[in-house]
């Protein structure tokens, strides 16, 4: 059975694949369109403009999928082993599309968006004891700079770090955000 993509589909595809591989700005709509098999008239059509099929196609919300949930006492060690584990590649090209592209101010407001759904709005309600929203974004930034050293600058030790230590180690520094502060 073959399964036949609308226009909008096509293009969306072709467009998350060439801003994996080349940036936004190493991807032409005429790239795009040439991938898709389109008029790049039929790009701008469906989608208004680049900046706004980017923003469609380059999507970080959702890698991350439950790890915010579950049992508070494993959530540092859970949410490294899910950012490294299996589709690691595809969250990492995402996260390296969309940081190369932040110098946009719709872009930078989508990495806030993106912020706030994946980690501040699941987090502060679940978090225990003071400054919980604070805790969640620091959350957030310490997870974005995992991403920053792996996706990034492809730091050859954590790139080549047993995965299982490596959540086990990071996830400790994480856990120390989760946990409620002794001193409060």
């Amino acid at each position: 059975m073959t399964v036949t993509l609308t226009t909008r589909e096509a293009i969306a595809r072709a467009a998350g694949q060439l801003f994996e591989q080349h940036g936004y700005t190493g991807t032409s709509v005429r790239a795009v369109a040439a991938e898709a098999g389109v008029d790049p008239a039929l790009v701008i059509r469906h989608f208004g403009s680049k900046e706004k099929l980017f923003l469609d196609t380059m999507d970080l919300q959702g890698h991350f999928g439950g790890a915010t949930l579950g049992p508070l006492d494993e959530l540092g060690e859970r949410l490294v082993a899910t950012l490294i584990g299996p589709g690691r590649d595809v969250r990492f090209s995402a996260y390296r599309a969309m940081v190369r592209a932040s110098d946009s101010e719709l872009v930078r407001a989508r990495l806030l968006d993106a912020l706030e759904e994946m980690f501040v709005g699941p987090l502060t309600p679940r978090l225990p004891g003071p400054d919980a929203e604070l805790r969640a974004r620091l959350i957030g930034a310490q997870v974005a700079g995992l991403l920053d050293q792996m996706s990034l600058v492809e730091d050859p030790v954590l790139v080549s770090v047993d995965p299982a230590l490596l959540a086990r180690t990071y996830g400790a520094a994480i856990q120390a955000l989760v946990d409620p502060p002794s001193h409060a």
